[in-house]
């Protein structure tokens, strides 16, 4: 079985005290609800990763983000054993440029975030270990493995990759 293609996308903005927030949502449905979640989703056939990011941020939050204002962050592997219909291949985005305002949907509550004091306990327990380089600007390439309950990091390498 292979891994779904899946993105992410964090918008991020800076407030007056120089600090910066990121754009995440409480998702509302699906697959993690109840978590504060990226926006993101899947990648329909015949889309490429930035086009799928640009139209899931649409849909989720109401805001429109052009695919040259993408930063590409790197990939997370995740990986379910006990459920390896799960498994997915993410690509991840930022972007501090976008029109709109962030509104709810019937997926997603969207809430800003500041990026030292992420909601950590009240999202996916891998964020914590891939999220932080890439909201400081960095590009991260890992596979997170999930132990036999779904939700607790057994294990996560970062993959080096050659030029």
């Amino acid at each position: 079985m292979t891994s779904t293609p899946v993105t992410l996308c964090f918008l991020l903005r800076d407030r007056p005290d120089c600090s910066a927030e990121v754009l995440l949502g409480l998702k509302k449905t699906g697959f993690g609800t109840g978590k504060i979640v990226g926006l993101g989703g899947h990648v329909e056939p015949g889309e490429s990763d930035a086009e799928a990011a640009v139209r899931e941020v649409q849909e989720e939050a109401g805001v429109t983000v052009l695919e040259g204002d993408l930063r590409r962050a790197g990939t997370v592997e995740f990986v379910f054993p006990a459920r390896p219909e799960w498994d997915m291949h993410t690509t991840l985005f930022t972007a501090r440029r976008w029109q709109g305002e962030p509104s709810e949907s019937p997926e997603i509550a969207p809430e800003w975030f500041d990026v030292l004091s992420l909601p950590v306990d009240r999202m996916w327990q891998d964020a914590d270990h891939w999220l932080p380089p890439v909201l400081e600007g960095g590009t991260v390439d890992i596979v997170v493995t999930l132990n036999a309950d779904n939700e607790t990091v057994a294990s996560s390498v970062s993959v080096l990759r050659s030029l």
